[in-house]
């Protein structure tokens, strides 16, 4: 289980919650639950009603759907310190899209009721969600102009840059270390491409000096990326 201090340094990093002050943190966190969730079991379905938001604090979850073929598209991974789940339970509709543990997972939840009345009570909430819908927005347009505009590796490079911002060690001219424990398959589904021409993106980011490969782990040259994603 989380601790209290940890579970309010976590939300502290979350987009949705960072700005809160701490009074208004620990709110939130006194109405959170802990759950889990094995390897391959679903969170929830494309269809579903939206009950609760997510906040990972351990373990990859896989946000993804079903095309018309059959065919799955993962468009996002949470990790721990990021939160999913939230448009549903925020417009009242039905969940958009399938949510899936990759590894183990532990999630603390925070259900509908309980949000509404934070952001009845609190303004300061009320102003964090609006902020953090509207960073959806513009993260959904960046995702859509990589695919539709650039080439693969910069697409991948903007991939590894935005997951190693997550890390507390990112900054310019350091080397982040990500464990991605993910195949090519999977992160082709997520940058709109083949699994060939990943593999073959991820040899000239390596060739690049742009990330190291060991199995799962990426050791990321931030410099080298933001250089191949035009940052």
């Amino acid at each position: 289980m989380i601790s209290k201090e940890a579970l309010l340094e976590m939300l502290g990093r979350t987009a949705l919650f960072g700005a809160l002050e701490e009074g208004d943190k620990k709110a939130v966190a006194q109405e959170m639950r802990e759950t889990s969730y094995d390897a391959g079991q679903s969170i929830f379905a494309r269809g579903d009603a939206g009950r609760d938001i997510y906040l990972v604090t351990a373990g990859r979850v896989r946000l993804s759907v079903l095309t018309a073929e059959g065919r799955e598209l993962s468009f996002a991974h949470s990790e721990p310190g990021q939160v999913f789940g939230e448009i549903s339970v925020l417009d009242g509709g039905v969940r958009t899209a399938d949510a899936t543990a990759v590894t183990k997972v532990t999630v603390m939840t925070l259900s509908k009721g309980a949000l509404n009345r934070l952001i009845e009570q609190r303004s300061i909430v009320r102003e964090s969600v609006i902020k953090f819908l509207c960073s959806r927005v513009r993260e959904a347009d960046h995702q859509l102009e990589g695919i539709a505009l650039y080439p693969i590796e910069v697409r991948l490079a903007r991939f590894f840059l935005a997951a190693a911002r997550q890390k507390s060690e990112f900054k310019p001219g350091a080397k982040v270390v990500l464990d991605l424990p993910i195949s090519q398959s999977e992160l082709a589904l997520l940058i709109g491409a083949s699994r060939p021409k990943v593999n073959a993106a991820l040899a000239m980011l390596e060739d690049r000096g742009a990330i190291e490969r060991k199995e799962s782990r990426f050791t990321c040259d931030i410099d080298e990326l933001e250089d191949t994603a035009g940052s």
